[in-house]
């Protein structure tokens, strides 16, 4: 007892430095996933890759290979089977421009039994930094 009262400032800074790692990696997961880590996913776990973008967006640019499940269809109780995965546990990729709809639409997904559904942290525009491939559907 004797040495935590004389070492007070020792013990404070273990706390804040354990309460930052335990933060930042609560919120890392939270925000969702780097695009490398989004990429994995797909590759090696068969991951599918969603945009949440409305059609307009999505036809005029989104990452190769995605296919497009607007969040407005997503909130309500039928979801477009036919674009998600039958098999629950795979992981579900969302991205949009920002990502920001795409982790509102990771947590509906997760509501829905979908564990493993992330959203790409800075959605299309990090996708693009990254120099990954996007392509678009506009004619």
């Amino acid at each position: 007892m004797k040495f935590l009262i004389e070492n007070w400032y020792l013990v404070l800074s273990a706390l804040v430095s354990g309460g930052l790692l335990l933060w930042t990696s609560m919120r890392g997961k939270a925000g969702g996933v780097p695009t490398a880590e989004a990429v994995r996913l797909v590759n090696r776990e068969k991951g599918v890759l969603v945009d949440v973008s409305e059609p307009e967006e999505f036809a005029a640019a989104h990452a190769k290979g995605a296919r497009n499940v607007p969040l407005s269809t997503l909130t309500g109780t039928d979801l477009p089977a036919k674009q998600l995965p039958g098999n629950k546990a795979l992981p579900v990729v969302l991205m949009c421009k920002t990502g920001a709809r795409a982790q509102r639409a990771a947590g509906i997904l997760q509501k829905q039994g979908y564990a493993n559904a992330v959203a790409v942290q800075g959605g299309l525009t990090a996708w693009r930094e990254a120099s990954l491939p996007v392509e678009s559907s506009a004619a």
